[in-house]
């Protein structure tokens, strides 16, 4: 073998190196990403934006579009086909709609999905759809008015309501109801929502309350995934639904009403050892568990003038950092600077 030829297999060998699959040290293979586009919301949902006075992060400092895209052409070579975004509330963001084009038309990118507080909808769920736009979460922790406004420090739910309907005309492929189910807040809503879920033939999905700076979280105000199965098994036939190993919530159909629920169940029963998710927080952090503290800067990297295969190896390097599986929420509670809105859920 000449020296062209050494030089060649060199190359050959290291891209191979560079781009191979997102796996962790533990042998879960990662293929779903989360990127917060912003910090910023246009609701102040208790459980989310901590009472405090919060930093926020500088404009200059957030991910512009095309670094978020740029982002994504990496993690896709990298083996991630499916993409969310995510705050803050990514609705507030300008440039919205192309940038969903955008992922949507990066090559091995499979599809492509929004968590919003669905303020803006009404208006604009028929054009995320059209550029591409494939599923939708929408965040909606009370059906009464009164108590909407409360946990969300001063919104309407009229228009959330409005964007759901708008969201179901869209069409499109995934639309899921997002509760916090917070014990002595709202956890006496279950039932509605569960009636809401079949009068409407929507999927509902009850996250346990989770810890994040300044949210006020303790284990009274959490009500077990268990405890909510057995107040609507009283009510409702639930039979289970057979989801992917990586599902993050155990879901059942409601009877045969064609509504369904599921149950995100970080507290009492964690999903870690079939993870398959990485973070990109606003500010262009990699966070591999949503409850580790990001390390990583991808921005101050690119801005640098890393080249893609400088990141994708930063990329592969702070994955080592993940955790097998998350502590308790006692020993974790306050080890991340950071609140819900600033990491992006």
């Amino acid at each position: 073998m000449n020296e062209k030829e050494l030089d060649i297999l060199t190359k050959v060998n290291s891209d191979t190196q560079v781009w191979r699959p997102l796996e962790d040290k533990f042998g879960r293979r990662h293929t779903y990403l989360r990127v917060s586009l912003t910090d910023r919301c246009n609701f102040r949902c208790v459980y989310c934006m901590p009472t405090v006075e919060m930093e926020w992060i500088p404009r200059s400092e957030v991910l512009t579009l095309e670094e978020v895209v740029r982002l994504v052409k990496v993690f896709a070579r990298l083996g991630i086909d499916k993409v969310r975004l995510t705050g803050g509330e990514p609705t507030v963001r300008k440039g919205l709609t192309d940038l969903i084009r955008d992922i949507k038309g990066v090559p091995g990118i499979k599809s492509l999905h929004m968590t919003t507080n669905g303020s803006t909808l009404a208006a604009r769920a028929g054009e995320y759809r059209g550029a591409g736009l494939d599923g939708l979460n929408v965040s909606m922790d009370s059906l009464r008015p009164e108590r909407f406004s409360e946990i969300t420090r001063g919104a309407k739910i009229e228009p959330v309501l409005e964007g759901l309907a708008a969201a179901r005309q869209a069409g499109f492929e995934t639309l899921k109801v997002n509760v916090v189910v917070i014990n002595g807040v709202n956890d006496d809503e279950i039932i509605d929502f569960v009636d809401y879920a079949a009068a409407t033939q929507s999927h509902v999905r009850f996250i346990e309350f989770m810890p994040f700076l300044g949210n006020g979280w303790n284990r009274d105000h959490v009500l077990p995934y268990a405890e909510m199965k057995r107040r609507i098994a009283e009510r409702r036939d639930l039979l289970p639904i057979e989801t992917e190993p990586s599902a993050v919530a155990k879901e059942f159909a409601i009877g045969d009403s064609g509504g369904t629920v599921g149950f995100v169940t970080s507290v009492t029963d964690d999903f870690c050892r079939t993870c398959n998710r990485v973070r990109l927080t606003a500010e262009g952090r990699l966070k591999t568990c949503l409850f580790l503290a990001a390390k990583e800067s991808l921005r101050d990297a690119m801005r640098a003038g890393a080249s893609d295969e400088d990141l994708a190896e930063s990329i592969h390097v702070g994955l080592q950092g993940k955790w097998a599986g998350h502590p308790s929420m006692e020993k974790w509670i306050g080890s991340d600077d950071k609140a819900m809105v600033q990491i992006g859920g």
